[in-house]
């Protein structure tokens, strides 16, 4: 009996193992087969292609962030020049929050058009990756910049 415990956990992991390869693959290839549940359906598609086909702001939101940790804490909390930094975050902070409005105005408008009703969370997914470096999204872009989707 304990022979036939341990196939039956050994084919159980590999199979666990193949699953996790195929979806793991699917997230590079963007094949909807394998993709987890959250990045499944047309609709999910379609906000990821127009998200990856447009330029956003919200990529170098992370990397504005970190420079202005260095910068304070290189530059005096009394000195003025401090006051231009902390002013120049909340700017790149505020045009990153309005580039993000705009993207889900258009996002939803476009989904309206293709799908009709949009499926609940759409927009949010949309406006989520487009705050991520491109090159770090899952699933990869299957979409040049400015190839938006019909």
């Amino acid at each position: 009996m304990p022979e036939d415990r341990k196939a039956s956990k050994a084919a159980e992991r590999q199979a666990i193992q193949d699953q996790r390869q195929k979806m793991r693959q699917a997230l590079d290839t963007g094949d909807e087969r394998f993709l987890p549940l959250r990045d499944k359906g047309p609709q999910k598609r379609f906000a990821r292609d127009y998200v990856d086909a447009r330029f956003s702001l919200g990529e170098y939101l992370m990397f504005g962030a970190l420079v202005f940790v260095l910068v304070s804490l290189v530059v005096p909390a009394s000195s003025d020049l401090m006051i231009y930094v902390l002013g120049g975050f909340w700017v790149m902070f505020l045009a990153v929050f309005l580039d993000v409005f705009i993207l889900s105005r258009k996002l939803r408008k476009r989904l309206t058009e293709k799908f009709g009703d949009v499926e609940r969370g759409t927009v949010w997914y949309g406006s989520m990756r487009s705050l991520q470096f491109r090159k770090l999204r899952l699933p990869k872009p299957q979409v040049k910049r400015g190839q938006y989707p019909a």
